[in-house]
């Protein structure tokens, strides 16, 4: 999981970056001002309705791995569920911060989706109906499951919920009009995409 942390390491710099371009910009052609300017747009009902929605998704990623952490489901799913609660707690705690400067909610949403337009309820869709958020029994039963049956289970709900995520993140790609946002999102594709196939590999493997 070494490259998740190199692409996120390269997110967490890409402000110090965005802020040395600026800099430059103003004592050379003094334009940096539409250059900020562009950087602070009021954020669009897709910037805000993405990190809402992907918060309460991360956070059921989060719950995926309490629920095995600590047991014995294998190395591998001990060493991958880490990961994701770290990356994915950071990611929670970077889009709420964005969520309270923009003067929105960070409570987890009971509707969700409404800024992807998939939906002809103005509302969204119910939560759990969200792209590989897992059912209440599903992670009833992970949390009931031993040894690699646990783990098998982990990284079958894990894989399934991070293609909904790369669905959500693919979408705000497009439609999102904050910078950071996009960048947070093509970063979550990147990372999540790579995990999915590190997890197809245990799933061929040992835990399958």
């Amino acid at each position: 999981m070494i490259a998740r942390r190199r692409c996120l390491a390269g997110i967490a710099a890409s402000p110090l970056a965005l802020a040395l371009s600026a800099s430059s910009a103003k004592s050379s052609t003094g334009k940096s001002d539409r250059a900020l300017s562009k950087n602070t747009t009021v954020p669009t009902p897709a910037d805000i309705g993405f990190c809402q929605d992907m918060c309460v998704h991360h956070l059921q990623a989060i719950d995926m791995c309490l629920r095995v952490l600590g047991r014995q489901t294998g190395g591998s799913v001990q060493a991958a569920a880490a990961e994701v609660l770290q990356f994915q707690a950071m990611e929670v705690g970077q889009m709420r911060a964005w969520l309270t400067d923009w003067g929105e909610s960070t409570v987890p949403p009971e509707y969700v989706m409404s800024w992807m337009l998939c939906t002809t309820d103005q509302r969204g869709m119910p939560l759990s109906s969200m792209p590989g958020y897992a059912s209440a029994e599903a992670m009833a039963e992970l949390s009931r499951l031993e040894g690699l049956r646990a783990g098998k289970r982990w990284l079958e709900l894990m894989r399934a919920h991070h293609e909904g995520g790369v669905t959500m993140a693919s979408e705000a790609i497009t439609l999102a009009s904050s910078e950071k946002v996009i960048r947070l999102a093509k970063s979550q594709v990147t990372a999540q995409s790579y995990e999915i196939q590190q997890y197809d590999i245990l799933l061929s493997g040992k835990y399958g």
